[in-house]
């Protein structure tokens, strides 16, 4: 029988402080910055834990949610309302980022067997920023979990007009309608950008965060921030559909990203169209609406 995905979601309450003890304050500041303030700093975390099984022929579930939810509560007590650092036993040795946090909560809930099968820890440290650690990166990981993926969340504000001037007129509006008129209408779009790679035993973490910032406000949110996309030179041969914006997008990063491989452009352009892209190997541009 086919498996079924099932995803339960949980806050808790943490502060942290990110500290290499192998390095010298001087260092530590340049590396981590307001995020190695002495005692730490806090977040609302989300957990989002994706198991994996058949459909039980006589509950019709594949684990009863309310037992999910238990086992979940029991396992955050050792992490809600503490510090990391100071007041659990898993951080002596390790920098508590957001990354090594998926890692242990991973190695703790597959010590569930009652749960069942883990696909997929996503622990987000705010709205815009999350880990994740799947069951093809602890395979990849043998023993231990040294893989992770880090997605990051943007905005920004584009106009365009959906016209292609390969078809006419009457092309144009039977494919396209109101995306076809004249003036440029406009989305408020939502980017988020996964990369995946090794956890770095130094840092803790999968990318420099900061420098991914930079990168994406660069290549991407100054570049159609506020502008027309037909007026865009990457658009002069092109439609800009979302299709074609989250390809560009995947372009104009991939290769970039440090310590790290792009893994996947995500674009919401309305509550109703979203798209995703994985590169020339990967799964192509999806649309959902």
């Amino acid at each position: 029988m086919a498996k079924v995905l099932l995803t339960k979601r949980i806050e808790f309450s943490s502060s942290h402080r990110y500290q290499n003890d192998a390095w010298d304050a001087a260092r530590n500041r340049v590396v981590f910055g307001a995020c190695n303030n002495e005692p730490g700093h806090g977040h609302n975390y989300l957990l989002e834990v994706t198991l994996a099984g058949e459909v039980d022929a006589d509950t019709g579930m594949v684990v009863n949610l309310y037992d999910l939810k238990q086992v979940l509560k029991q396992v955050l007590e050792e992490f809600d309302h503490k510090h990391l650092n100071l007041d659990t036993p898993y951080f002596k040795g390790t920098i508590p980022t957001t990354e090594n946090i998926a890692g242990v909560l991973w190695k703790i809930l597959a010590a569930r067997p009652e749960i069942g099968a883990l696909e997929n820890v996503r622990l987000f440290e705010d709205e815009d920023l999350f880990a994740e650690i799947t069951a093809a990166d602890v395979r990849a990981g043998g023993a231990g979990i040294a893989r992770a993926g880090v997605t990051r969340q943007y905005y920004f504000s584009a106009a365009h007009r959906v016209h292609s001037g390969h078809l006419s007129a009457a092309e144009n509006r039977r494919l396209y309608g109101k995306c076809d008129s004249a003036s440029a209408h406009g989305h408020n779009y939502e980017l988020s950008v996964r990369v995946r790679g090794e956890i770095s035993p130094d840092t803790g973490m999968v990318t420099d965060i900061p420098t991914l910032d930079r990168l994406v406000q660069e290549l991407v949110v100054r570049r159609f921030d506020h502008q027309d996309l037909n007026r865009d030179p990457d658009f002069s041969a092109l439609v800009p559909t979302g299709e074609n914006l989250t390809r560009l997008i995947w372009k104009r990063l991939a290769g970039s990203i440090p310590a790290a491989r792009l893994d996947r452009i995500g674009l919401v352009e309305t509550r109703g169209s979203s798209y995703a892209y994985t590169g020339e190997t990967g799964e192509g541009a999806l649309l959902n609406s």
